[in-house]
């Protein structure tokens, strides 16, 4: 299953019509130790581009943006008693939100408009 990435620092894996997203290991680093994280209530319709969730660290607090359109379809329960979760694995684990992808044919465009990992790792040097 092939990973995608956003400039913003989001991560996003499709399986079928189903969109897991969270945060890259860089953004995760960047922020530091989490304290909070909340994502929009299941079915939300996002736009890509979005906000979607906020996580809060003890340094700041930041907009998780939706790498691809989609309804909200879940969050990751575990984050409200384990915030740090997403600072301990967060492109495993810590994943933040699904989306529920309703437009297959646009997925393809927004798909080709982010970065595979290597792009990644590129852009954060």
């Amino acid at each position: 299953m092939a990973t995608y990435y956003t400039k913003s620092h989001e991560w996003v894996r499709i399986d079928g019509d189903i969109a897991t997203v969270g945060i890259t290991r860089h953004a995760a680093d960047e922020l530091g130790e989490l304290v909070f994280v909340e994502a929009k209530d299941a079915g939300v319709e996002l736009k890509q581009g979005d906000a979607a969730a906020v996580v809060e660290s003890v340094k700041a607090a930041s907009d998780i943006y939706a790498p691809v359109s989609g309804s909200i379809a879940g969050f990751n329960s575990r984050l409200t008693d384990e915030p740090t979760l997403v600072s301990n694995d967060s492109e495993g684990e810590g994943w933040i939100f699904k989306l529920k992808i309703d437009d297959s044919e646009a997925l393809s465009a927004e798909l080709s408009g982010l970065m595979d990992q290597d792009s990644y790792a590129a852009q954060i040097g």
